[in-house]
């Protein structure tokens, strides 16, 4: 019976400290609130066909979103083990060919290619490593969104706060 403990122990242990570097390393999970998934999808002008990316996406509703309404290749980055096998358990009840996930962090992805991308993250990790990455890897007029948070030194070329209780939505175009 000890054994049984210590090995429930470990995996909430795991689990726990998953969310604990998803957090640290970027924002911690606060979903995106359904009413705002309209908005977030009028500025990010999707294609379809086009490459969207949510970094650090949580319970996957964006990528789902994304794929189903906009028929955009959709990738969801999350490192959060329990929100991941949360995606993938809801990508097989609802399979959607344009729609994936990957365990990964997204500091280790490989953004070039991307159309469209989409990310809740604290201010300051932002600025200090996010910020760099999408300049050095997005081409000319891929569209950016963040929720909630600025770029810190860029300019929206939309900011979308129809009233005072909703939540900030930034556009920019690289």
């Amino acid at each position: 019976m000890n054994i049984l403990f210590f090995i429930i122990y470990i995996i909430i242990f795991i689990l726990a400290f998953t969310f604990a570097i998803g957090a640290v390393s970027f924002a911690p999970w606060l979903p995106c609130h359904t009413k705002d998934m309209e908005r977030i999808f009028k500025l990010a002008n999707l294609k379809e066909g086009e490459i969207f990316y949510d970094l650090g996406c949580g319970d996957g509703r964006t990528v789902f979103y994304a794929g189903k309404n906009y028929k955009a290749n959709a990738t969801g980055l999350e490192i959060a083990i329990p929100m991941y096998l949360s995606c993938k358990i809801k990508q097989i009840l609802k399979p959607a060919k344009n729609v994936k996930f990957k365990y990964k962090n997204l500091f280790k992805e490989d953004l070039s290619k991307a159309d469209a991308v989409y990310f809740f993250g604290l201010t300051g990790t932002i600025k200090e490593k996010l910020k760099q990455k999408l300049q050095r890897e997005l081409k000319p007029g891929t569209r950016v969104i963040s929720y909630t948070f600025i770029v810190d030194g860029w300019k929206p070329s939309v900011i979308d706060k129809p009233g005072d209780k909703d939540n900030s939505i930034y556009l920019y175009i690289m």
